[in-house]
């Protein structure tokens, strides 16, 4: 933080991707007349929307160039009314220059948030089908657990606890420790759409081999190998998804990675019920069963466009528009989305001037603009392990049997903490995008908090009916399930797919991957020595312990995204650290206390960060 106070003495020393050039303004509580509960006042900073600098002559004069300049002169007019529309987007009936088509097609946008074509519903349908494979592995192995330790004769002692965990968890481990990091390479080398194939045929195969394994260390190289895959789509597929997503509705459509993710979950909990009786390969069923979604994500994506931002990225710029007129409902959309993200990209490319792999890497910790955003993608990553739903997802047969239920009755109960998750991930779709991110963990980490906590203790009762003693631990794991379904299960792989810049944006997801998957495999790898050493009650109770350190995490670094741009995004994470705390602690927690708590009616503070027609919209005394 000590960093991050300096950097005032640097504001609007450069591109807006990377300094401190968001605009101060002095704030202002005149409360609106006759009215105590609405806020009049000037955000603290501003998203500025860059093109705004420019005359519209000179808008619509750069436009043209730059498309003629990329092979795109038949298009040179489509651009030029494009700038226009992107530096005035929220008054572009006011723009004489647009044909009636364009107008009546940006009208529609506007008044039908869900509207989009056909190949972009198609595309992130498809990424999202191939998040099940990670869901389905969880739950396989889930399920398996009860199982194959007893067939390679690890089931007994302190050293096969050990085995059981690393088998569990080797596919978290190489994901994050391996698999994340060969992204940039193989997005460089192979695109959005070559990586994601391959780490397809990966997932596809690997999940097979699981099935044929002859010993437990047989089964742990397949798992190895599976979880280098898993780190490379994880690092992709939301990125792949974010940059085509257009900003109004990218929370809830990149989301589809994790509404479909606990769909995974839930279909492999179907499957481990539909093999249960097959003797004794049903184990082998459970787990190589995860190559279906695999398999149908490696066939489908031959069907979809290449990423626009990355074709932008290596230059590719009549190719990326085509790729973006797919992705969009109307050609002006699509030249208003591209230009606009060029615009930025450009500057960001001034400022990164030659660099590679590694020295995107170190930017990631040292540049001011993404180190923040870095605080906040690993902040949300690891959140997701310490909140505890992983002891869940990778155990809860085997938990649920420990309390009294039989191993079938076990597969029962964790089918419907899989359907629990399903059911209360889609109301996320609808609240991502209008509540935020933020605003979403905040409310849920306290509230998972207590329900681990009383799930721990309910497992202290060991008197009375098996109903009696079984009931209150189930409940309280699906009230459990229901908070981090609706906040940070969904925001997760969200926020950080969205918060890097383009340019850093394989360096920055790998990292956030990594984090989450190697505390995934440190989870895995620990909880069923935990569960001897310091009981059920004692771990969970660790756990519950953890959502009340990851909370005040969340506070401090993760700063809110909601229905911004790629772009804008960059903007947000220019405000310094120790600025952005000291707002949350001085101004948002006291307002939030006087006003939520106690009930006063006061007026709201400026916010730290506001679009900059937003500001404009609100009059002043």
């Amino acid at each position: 933080m000590a960093a991050d106070a300096k950097e005032f003495e640097t504001v609007n020393s450069g591109p807006p991707a990377y300094n401190e050039k968001i605009e101060d303004s002095t704030a202002k509580h005149d409360e609106f007349p006759g009215d105590t509960g609405r806020r009049q006042s000037v955000a603290l900073n501003i998203v500025e929307n860059p093109l705004k600098r420019k005359s519209q002559e000179q808008a619509v004069s750069d436009a043209r160039e730059w498309a003629e300049a990329h092979g795109m002169q038949e298009h040179a007019s489509l651009f030029g009314r494009a700038a226009l529309v992107a530096r005035d987007p929220e008054r572009f009936e006011r723009i004489g220059e647009l044909e009636a088509d364009e107008l009546e097609a940006l009208k529609y946008e506007r008044d039908h948030k869900w509207h989009g074509s056909k190949m972009l519903w198609y595309s992130i349908s498809l990424c999202a089908i191939g998040a099940a494979t990670q869901g389905w592995d969880q739950t396989g192995a889930n399920g398996a657990n009860l199982s194959f330790p007893k067939e390679f004769h690890i089931d007994q002692g302190a050293k096969n606890e050990w085995i059981v965990g690393l088998i569990n968890s080797i596919i978290f481990l190489t994901a994050g420790l391996i698999g994340a990091f060969i992204v940039d390479p193989l997005n460089h080398y192979f695109g959005r759409r070559g990586e994601i194939f391959i780490t397809a045929l990966c997932l596809t195969a690997t999940p097979i081999g699981s099935g044929f394994a002859k010993s437990w260390q047989g089964l742990f190289a397949a798992r190895f190998v599976m979880g280098i895959g898993i780190g490379a789509k994880n690092a992709t597929v939301p990125v792949y998804s974010a940059e085509m997503a257009p900003a109004r509705i990218r929370g809830a459509l990149v989301m589809f990675w994790q509404l479909w993710v606990v769909i995974g979950i839930f279909l492999g909990f179907c499957a481990n019920i539909i093999v249960k009786d097959t003797g004794d390969i049903a184990w082998r069923l459970q787990l190589g069963s995860a190559f279906i979604p695999s398999f149908i994500l490696g066939v489908g994506i031959f069907f979809c466009p290449e990423s626009p931002r990355w074709l932008m990225k290596h230059g590719k710029m009549a190719k990326g528009f085509r790729s973006m007129v797919k992705l969009r409902a109307h050609k002006i959309i699509a030249a208003r989305d591209y230009y606009y993200s060029n615009v930025i990209y450009a500057e960001e490319l001034r400022v990164a001037g030659d660099s590679n792999y590694f020295t995107r890497l170190r930017d990631c910790f040292t540049v001011p603009r993404i180190r923040r955003s870095n605080y906040g993608a690993s902040t949300v990553m690891l959140a997701q392990q310490m909140c505890g739903i992983n002891i869940i997802s990778f155990y809860s047969s085997s938990i649920f049997e420990k309390v009294g239920y039989t191993a079938e009755q076990a597969l029962y109960a964790s089918l419907g903490y899989g359907a629990v998750q399903v059911v209360f991930t889609i109301p996320t779709l609808f609240l991502i995008d209008t509540k935020g991110r933020r605003t979403l963990c905040l409310i849920t980490f306290p509230l998972m908090c207590l329900f681990l906590l009383a799930a721990g203790l309910s497992l202290l009762k060991t008197d009375g009916s098996r109903g009696e003693k079984i009931g209150p631990v189930v409940l309280f794991v699906y009230l459990f399930t229901i908070m981090y379904s609706l906040g940070e299960g969904p925001v997760a792989f969200q926020y950080s797919a969205e918060v890097f810049p383009t340019i850093h944006r394989e360096q920055g997801m790998a990292w956030a991957v990594c984090i989450n998957n190697t505390f995934a495999g440190i989870l895995g790898l620990t909880f069923p020595r935990m569960q001897t050493v310091m009981t059920p009650t004692g771990a969970f109770g660790f756990y519950a312990g953890l959502n009340l350190i990851a909370w005040f995490m969340i506070f401090c670094f993760v700063r809110e995204t909601k229905q911004l741009t790629l772009e804008e995004i960059d903007q947000v994470f220019s405000v310094p650290t120790k600025q952005f705390i000291g707002y949350e602690i001085k101004i948002w927690l006291p307002y939030f206390i006087k006003r939520h708590l106690l009930r006063k009616k006061i007026v709201k503070p400026p916010p730290i960060i506001e679009k900059a027609e937003s500001a404009d919209s609100i009059p002043t005394a």
